[in-house]
């Protein structure tokens, strides 16, 4: 009786696992969370209520959670977060090519001549009349 297990081709998406089955990574994510949350938790529970405080103390510790267990295309959240902030804020946007339209132009010019000559008949109408 043979028992076969299968096994990846690509092992390169294995990490390693510390502790509780989680990464080094999530771990001190973790606990920053929990240095950056239970304080305030215990600050506000007697001001604002247990149950407000709590919900404060998820919306602390959410940033931390985001970090430790997001990633996309083998990036961690905080690179993909750069990338994006250089991508929208820092280097510039895309530029356009603008052609100028010389037909336009041509035709913007022909039709200030056909003005002037309009008003300079127009001129010359008036003079013969004085």
């Amino acid at each position: 009786m043979a028992i076969s297990v299968n096994v990846p081709k690509n092992l390169s998406g294995i990490k390693t696992k510390v502790a509780l089955n989680l990464t080094k990574r999530q771990l001190i994510c973790f606990s920053m969370a929990a240095v950056a949350g239970i304080p305030v938790y215990l600050a506000t529970r007697k001001l604002i209520g247990t149950e407000t405080s709590a919900f404060l103390m998820i919306a602390v510790m959410l940033p931390f959670f985001f970090v430790a267990m997001y990633e996309k295309d083998g990036k961690p959240a905080e690179k993909i977060i750069k990338l994006m902030i250089r991508q929208k804020f820092l280097t510039p946007g895309i530029r356009r090519y603008k052609s100028e339209n010389l037909f336009r132009k041509l035709e913007e010019q022909e039709k200030m001549r056909k003005e002037v000559r309009k008003l300079e008949a127009k001129a010359k109408v008036r003079l013969f009349i004085i």
